[in-house]
């Protein structure tokens, strides 16, 4: 039970409930279930702002832009920084951990959604992310993706991702509690992996539970910028890496904290 009585949700959702394959990434309709927060930020213009802010910005996916105008981003922040969730920033969400900045976060599933498998399937069968956070990228990533397995290495974040995903029902979102490090072999190989947390190079775990044909989205220390978006495809003949633009996000740390 939770601190208002009710019975807290329960996670991870039953793999036997997730939805059809489909053919093409065409996103989900609208989700539904969030509750008004008062200050208009539910309205579907505000998140509609937001995305032509992005497309001018270069993001051009067309899936991307209409998940990001689906999910309602105030939802899994801070109710005392909800009037900012639609700016291009990132913001605390505890225990030194942050939603990455609209802009960041698009860019990133736009990448991953160019992998061989993605484009010849229509859609990303599988994807692994590798820290879930307060649930958001997660709950993008259920509309284009046919399943998603999320993992968060910190408890207390684990359980505010499976309380704010839960109103949203998403079918296809299991939320798992591990080191990110490791991955998540029971369910490999997956046609995407895509992290939110970077170090100095990618752990062998994620290569190895790498669909061919899938794709890797990591930010990584880099000698030059300090830290930047990699991308590594792996193929028949091996892995293939190309580096991205500098970015900055929270550090790569094994081990669960309770």
């Amino acid at each position: 039970m939770n601190d208002s009585g009710r019975r807290a949700p329960k996670f991870p959702l039953r793999l036997d409930q997730v939805a059809p394959a489909k053919k093409s990434l065409v996103s989900r309709p609208a989700v539904v279930g969030v509750p008004p927060t008062g200050l208009g930020l539910d309205s579907a213009g505000v998140r509609q702002r937001m995305v032509e802010r992005l497309r001018a910005e270069g993001v051009c996916h067309h899936a991307v832009l209409s998940s990001m105008s689906q999910v309602p981003r105030h939802h899994f922040v801070d109710a005392a920084l909800a009037t900012q969730a639609y700016e291009d920033t990132s913001l605390p969400i505890g225990h030194g951990q942050t939603i990455s900045k609209p802009s960041v976060v698009a860019r990133m599933i736009e990448l991953l959604l160019g992998a061989a498998n993605a484009r010849e399937k229509g859609s990303l069968v599988s994807v692994l992310e590798i820290g879930t956070g307060c649930g958001y990228q997660a709950a993008l990533l259920s509309h284009l993706a046919r399943q998603v397995y999320s993992v968060e290495r910190v408890k207390p974040l684990h359980d505010k991702a499976r309380e704010l995903l839960a109103p949203l029902r998403l079918s296809n979102v299991r939320l798992v509690y591990g080191d990110g490090m490791l991955g998540h072999p029971p369910n490999a190989p997956y046609d995407g992996i895509i992290a939110a947390a970077g170090g100095s190079a990618l752990p062998e775990a994620w290569i190895e539970q790498l669909a061919v044909g899938g794709r890797i989205v990591a930010p990584v220390r880099d000698g030059e910028y300090g830290q930047a978006l990699v991308v590594v495809d792996r193929t028949e003949r091996g892995c293939e890496r190309r580096m991205h633009e500098a970015v900055h996000f929270v550090p790569l740390t094994s081990g669960i904290v309770r």
